[in-house]
């Protein structure tokens, strides 16, 4: 069965030509890109992050903090009238002093619910590296990779070499 797409990559020496490389990208319609840098560069992150929805990571600290919000009082109120202890006239079950609890217990449920959530949705581990990866990624060099539909990777490499790619391979 013949593959739908094809991968293009093109390895940058200096991040300006890496930049101007994304922005024609991106104005040719081509939005599904690997870049790899050896730092972090806020230049290529602010051509990447535009336009681009809101994580949904923040849902899942949402569900896990009033997870703990609610378990926070069901497990004072049940501790509270399990070994009912009444002190100075008071209720036995008084909001107030849960609050402490169910606040601990909605940080702890959202922290880890956070972390959940960025496993679940960045695919993580990845235990193979990508076919497109290069070791001077790692040392000097800016690679992108550009996931394009057959037949478009001539358009892809002439993109690239254009701005500046020192090197162009599919």
């Amino acid at each position: 069965m013949p593959a739908t797409t094809e991968t293009v990559l093109g390895v940058f020496a200096y991040v300006d030509t890496t930049v101007r490389a994304l922005e024609e990208l991106r104005a040719k319609g081509y939005h599904d890109l690997t870049v790899y840098t050896p730092v972090p560069v806020h230049e290529i992150e602010d051509v990447l992050e535009r336009d681009r929805p809101v994580s949904r990571v923040r849902l899942f600290t949402l569900i896990g903090g009033l997870t703990g919000t609610v378990s926070g009082f069901l497990l004072t109120i049940w501790s509270a009238l399990v070994w009912g202890l009444t002190t100075g006239g008071k209720p036995v079950v008084s909001i107030p002093p849960f609050v402490v609890i169910a606040f601990e217990l909605t940080i702890l449920f959202g922290g880890l619910a956070t972390l959940i959530g960025m496993v679940v949705l960045g695919r993580l581990p990845r235990l193979t590296p990508s076919p497109t990866f290069d070791p001077r990624f790692t040392n000097d060099r800016f690679g992108v990779a550009v996931h394009c539909a057959t037949g478009r990777g001539g358009s892809v490499r002439e993109i690239l070499r254009g701005a500046g790619a020192e090197e162009v391979r599919p």
